[in-house]
């Protein structure tokens, strides 16, 4: 050992700089630990005493300041992001989610950026990318989705030290055009129930129309979740859509959902998990007079079925008593915007129409997110761009919106039917 090294070698853990038997000088900075429990030292080499000093004064900067990439083989993009969607996404999202972020990593995020070196991932990379996918003809709406995923996904890396900053932030993704809000009108709203008393599970529309909940909330609910002498109806659970896995060893030529031995691979319904999403909704005293007709109709059905009567305590049941798939209930609204004559809209309008007539009523948007189940105010300032017509029918029906008829009504609507909605027993 030189009388250099010596003289220039540090207690255990410090740097140390010092000059080889190969004439070279060569500095080991301590940066942390390794995964086996060792010390995690970097090695640095240079012509030159100064030059090792700046070296290893550069790498104790990174160290400091925590921007130093781990040791070890260097994840791809592809490996990070198989390893983020099978093992350490699904512990905090629920199925939903992880449905949307399989497709934005294995069908888009793989195929076109999987091969790059998670370290050496550009914004530039990223940017190209998608403007690829708009070139392809993709919608800005499906780009910023797999942003947003690929985003939350390397923000993970950066957090577990395998990269030094996230290159997602960075980089640009197209600029996507609010989408204009438009609820249904209020006279819309009664041709609709009008319409739903007719059908089965009538109740179900009211529901959509004047509290907004979520398809899958709705058909989550069971009749131990409703309080009626309290007015208050509890939202803990949700309804999934199916999804199928192939049952014949993919042998069958179709689809997974066509599969004649297809197999669900997921629950029917999951425990709501956030706190917006598990709530308290108070109940107007019309809708409760609409669920305790409900549930008279109810009971006539299961005494029709008899044992067949699955006796699972849904709110909106089959007519054997199991839960409504979300497909039946998709059709269902179909087919009753069709019978209402009312313009074709999605089941999540009912949803938009309920949040819209919240706000211009003057709730709080701080009340309306806790009605709508939203976390965050983002969600209320897509709702403050009304159509006139809602605008006008809401002022002018202020008391008893929906239901209560209009202050000097004959008792008949102008295509005369009845004023009052709620249904006769």
């Amino acid at each position: 050992m030189t009388e250099e090294k010596k003289r220039t070698r540090q207690p255990n853990g410090r740097s140390s700089i010092y000059q080889g038997s190969d004439g070279k000088w060569h500095g080991r900075v301590t940066v942390g630990v390794r995964d086996d429990g060792r010390p995690d030292r970097r090695h640095v080499e240079r012509k030159t005493r100064a030059e090792v000093t700046a070296a290893v004064r550069e790498l104790e900067k990174q160290r400091d300041a925590k921007t130093l990439a781990k040791p070890g083989k260097p994840w791809t993009v592809k490996m990070w992001l198989t390893h983020w969607v099978e093992t350490i996404a699904p512990l905090a999202v629920n199925e939903n989610t992880m449905v949307g972020y399989g497709v934005a990593v294995r069908k888009h995020l793989i195929p076109a950026l999987g091969a790059h070196r998670l370290d050496k991932l550009r914004p530039e990379h990223i940017e190209r990318f998608y403007g690829k996918m708009q070139a392809d003809g993709r919608k800005a709406g499906t780009i910023h989705q797999i942003h947003r995923t690929f985003r939350t996904a390397l923000n993970e890396a950066v957090r577990r030290g395998h990269l030094t900053r996230n290159p997602v932030q960075l980089a640009k993704a197209p600029r996507v055009s609010e989408e204009e809000i438009e609820p249904y009108t209020v006279e819309e709203v009664k041709r609709l129930l009008r319409a739903a008393d007719d059908r089965r599970n009538s109740a179900r529309w009211a529901v959509a129309l004047a509290l907004g909940l979520r398809q899958g909330e709705a058909l989550g609910l069971k009749w131990a979740d409703v309080d009626m002498e309290r007015g208050v109806l509890m939202v803990r659970r949700s309804r999934h859509r199916p999804r199928y896995a192939h049952g014949c060893g993919d042998t069958c030529g179709r689809k997974a959902g066509y599969c004649p031995q297809r197999q669900r691979t997921n629950p029917e319904t999951a425990d709501t998990k956030s706190r917006a999403g598990r709530r308290a909704v108070g109940l107007p005293a019309q809708l409760v007079d609409l669920l305790r007709a409900h549930r008279v109709k109810q009971d006539a059905e299961r005494a029709a079925a008899g044992e067949k009567w699955a006796g699972e305590g849904w709110l909106f049941a089959t007519p054997d008593g199991r839960g409504t798939p979300p497909r039946t209930d998709y059709d269902d609204w179909k087919e009753l915007l069709t019978d209402a004559k009312v313009r074709d809209g999605r089941l999540h309008d009912a949803r938009h129409t309920a949040a819209t007539v919240l706000l211009i009523l003057g709730v709080s948007e701080r009340a309306v997110m806790g009605l709508m189940g939203w976390s965050t105010t983002a969600m209320a300032a897509r709702y403050q761009h009304m159509v006139d017509t809602v605008r006008v029918d809401v002022a002018r029906q202020v008391d008893g919106l929906i239901w209560k008829p209009e202050a000097g009504a004959s008792g008949e609507d102008d295509d005369g039917a009845a004023g009052v909605l709620v249904p006769a027993n």
